[in-house]
């Protein structure tokens, strides 16, 4: 049932996905160098009968194009709006933005989203959050995608992706719960009408190398089978000490045109990450007499005997309908299978202030001795099913045209883990000089310390419409009414629970202002479950509360852009906030009266020609119920911006630049009094490429260019350093 525990030893992903990636691509070449696609290539319009269905599309197409924004969305309600006509702020990350600046993982490409922080807690484990509170409302080409614990084991690749949408504020008419921080859509890249290849090498510093390559195109001589096949591969060492990187990514998809009006589609993704010397937790940020530690950028809290792998098979099946009266029916299937194990080493001590060992036992403040080392051994199996199927087109009502969409869904998550654990007998040396060496020994290890597993299963309804009620004035509204049931043990506690004909309505309000500027006001109710636990291992009631935004947006610079401002506030009770560890676990508390409100501006789009941008800037306050800040290793003043120029005297040549800002951040520590600090910083990144062909282009990009020593988060008592200045080089060619 659960991977062995012991290091899995197989094929180097980078191997393995090339080799899977070359028989593929050869595959490809075949179908798309075959003489009768190659005379279809060369046919007039006047000779070919074109099949079009007029299947669901989430949004357009970002990949081919120079936009860093896309004309039309559906992450928020389903409908298909208009960022202008969404009543809420909403980002998104193109495919031009992912190849600019190497955005190779979803950490990456939320790194450069605006109002979004990633929290990389440790090497392998991130968290993101968004208006002062976690994300936890995920999608894949708009299917919800539940999300235990709220964050993600290892780096999500995007090659997969055309682009990635974020909607921030509550959108639980979509993601089954109102959860007022963001949801974040993955859009996968789909077969292209005509053939389409490429190949990316990169190398880089820390000896990063990475293959990717892309085949797509027609499978028949009509057009009514198309394929694409997708593979990636990348091998890296890393600024820190010991942290080893092998990633390996396959994925395949084909369409059909089963009749006029039907399309079926078919796609799975497999994703292997392989880390050695991966952190478990991170390094101590003060000593014992709460001095701040201050080391290396390079430095590790981890053995070199530690690893942590995850393999990822996803699988999808959609079939899309068209009926009559511009009406179209969808369903869609979605299986998760995730497997990951690993072997760590926990501090959870401070060193010694006299020696800077970090001794094997230490007395807290009651006097009690307590671990401060702990050796474990991590299995998890998580296995996810989803499925959706939805109504969507157009109505006449009273001399206008309003759009609907009315479906219904269903998921069931099973998550498996056993955790083993035990005591590390010996003292750690001062880390900044530390090879990590440190004994290992699977006699450490008892019986399992914590098993679980766990079922939860959601269902619900949901409706939504833009309704035209009059000139220059338009409602968006729906509801969404779930049902939620978990059965099961997670840490010795039992998991049965029950939520029936829980409601999560929706509304929003816009009013044109002129034929491009627009007012909004939105609103919607809070309804989340959670998975955090408190001290007796139950998971804690769901959140409770309400969200509402209100905004103005524009399209400007000729139309070629969107900006916008919101100004936004959330009330919420119940929210889980970490109170203590037992055994290297998180224990929670919910608080009630926590607030969060703020203001963000944002730009994405062409500012003049060929200079494209996407910008935003983002002030919070977050409070609990007696007016005292909270959240506070979340920055209060957030920016994020991207921009590209290519020069129209000289259209080959493209340069560009990254910028992410953010203010002080700080903590209350946990074993000494005071608090742990990260002052405000800004990390630049420059990038240009240069096209030597039609087919053929090169690019170099050089992050972090002011070398800023920084701490990637403070959401944990300890943390560690982000990247030093490093460098990128790249050639692709493309048919």
């Amino acid at each position: 049932m659960f991977p062995s525990a012991s290091r899995r030893v197989g094929v180097d992903p980078l191997a393995q996905a090339v080799r899977r990636a070359l028989g593929l691509a050869a595959l490809g070449s075949l179908v798309l160098g075959s003489p009768t696609l190659l005379a279809q290539e060369a046919a007039s319009a006047e000779e070919l009968e074109t099949v079009t269905v007029e299947a669901e599309a989430l949004s357009l197409v970002t990949e081919g194009a120079d936009d860093y924004r896309v004309a039309q969305t559906s992450t928020a309600t389903r409908l298909d709006l208009t960022p202008r006509e969404t009543p809420q702020s909403v980002s998104t990350v193109t495919q031009a933005q992912i190849d600019d600046f190497n955005l190779d993982t979803i950490n990456d490409v939320l790194e450069s989203t605006p109002g979004v922080t990633v929290e990389r807690v440790e090497t392998d484990r991130t968290y993101y959050s968004s208006r002062g509170f976690e994300i936890s409302n995920l999608q894949v080409d708009g299917l919800r995608l539940p999300m235990p614990y709220n964050n993600v084991h290892g780096d999500i690749d995007t090659a997969v992706y055309d682009r990635v949408e974020v909607v921030r504020g509550a959108t639980g008419l979509m993601s089954g719960s109102g959860n007022p921080a963001a949801t974040v859509n993955f859009v996968r890249k789909r077969p292209t009408a005509t053939p389409h290849a490429s190949v990316t090498g990169s190398l880089g510093s820390d000896d990063h190398r990475r293959l990717a390559l892309d085949v797509s195109g027609p499978l028949d001589d009509e057009g009514r089978v198309r394929g694409r096949l997708v593979a990636a591969g990348q091998d890296s060492d890393s600024y820190l000490d010991r942290l080893h990187r092998e990633r390996g990514v396959l994925f395949g998809v084909l369409e059909a045109d089963l009749t006029d009006s039907t399309q079926l589609a078919l796609g799975h993704t497999w994703q292997q990450n392989d880390t050695d010397g991966n952190m478990w937790g991170a390094l101590p940020l003060y000593d014992s007499a709460g001095n701040s530690t201050d080391y290396d950028r390079s430095t590790s809290s981890a053995p070199d005997w530690s690893y942590w792998n995850t393999e990822t098979q996803r699988s999808f099946v959609e079939l899309t309908q068209r009926l009559s009266n511009d009406w179209s029916l969808k369903g869609t299937v979605t299986h998760l299978d995730m497997i990951s194990d690993g072997e760590m080493l926990y501090i959870g001590n401070v060193p010694d202030a006299s020696t800077g060992n970090i001794p094997a036992t230490y007395l807290n403040a009651d006097g009690d001795p307590v671990n401060s080392m702990l050796v474990s051994q991590y299995d998890r199996h998580l296995e996810q099913w989803v499925a959706d199927i939805h109504a969507k087109g157009d109505v006449n009502l009273f001399g206008r045209n309003h759009q609907l969409v009315l479906g219904t869904d269903w998921s069931q998550s099973r998550n498996q883990q056993v955790s083993l654990y035990g005591d590390a007998p010996d003292e750690i040396p001062d880390l900044d000089g530390w090879d990590g060496g440190y004994p290992q020994s699977g006699s450490w290890y008892s019986d399992p310390d914590w098993t679980g597993d766990a079922t939860i299963k959601e269902r619900s309804v949901y409706g939504a419409g833009n309704l035209d009620l009059a000139d220059r004035w338009t409602l968006v509204t729906g509801a969404r009414v779930s049902w939620l049931d978990t059965v099961g043990e997670q840490y010795g506690s039992s998991q049965d629970t029950t939520l029936d004909y829980e409601l999560t309505p929706y509304a929003g309000l816009i009013y044109d202002v002129t034929d491009r500027a627009s007012l909004y006001a939105s609103y919607t109710e809070i309804f989340n479950p959670q998975t955090e636990m408190d001290r007796s291992g139950q998971y804690l009631d769901p959140i409770e509360g309400a969200s509402y935004e209100m905004g103005l947006k524009a399209d400007v610079f000729d139309g070629g852009a969107d900006a916008a401002l919101a100004v936004f506030r959330t009330e919420q009770n119940n929210v889980a906030q970490v109170i203590d560890n037992i055994g290297g676990r998180d224990v929670y508390a919910g608080a009630d009266g926590i607030t969060s409100e703020g203001v963000e501006v944002t730009l994405a789009g062409e500012l003049a020609p060929g200079w494209q941008a996407s910008a935003g800037y983002t002030y919070l306050d977050i409070e609990d119920a007696d007016g005292e800040a909270t959240n506070t290793y979340i920055p209060r003043h957030l920016v994020r911006a991207t921009t590209s120029y290519r020069p129209a005297s000289l259209a080959a040549l493209k340069v560009g630049a990254r910028l992410r800002w953010q203010d002080d951040i700080e903590r209350e520590r946990d074993n000494a009094d005071g608090k742990t600090r990260q002052d405000a910083y800004a990390l630049v990144d420059l990038m240009a490429s240069y096209d030597f062909s039609d087919s053929l282009t090169g690019s170099l990009n050089v992050n972090n260019v002011t070398d800023e020593k920084y701490l990637t988060s403070l959401k944990w008592d300890q943390g560690f350093y982000g990247a030093p200045r490093h460098v990128m080089a790249n050639l692709t060619w493309t048919y």
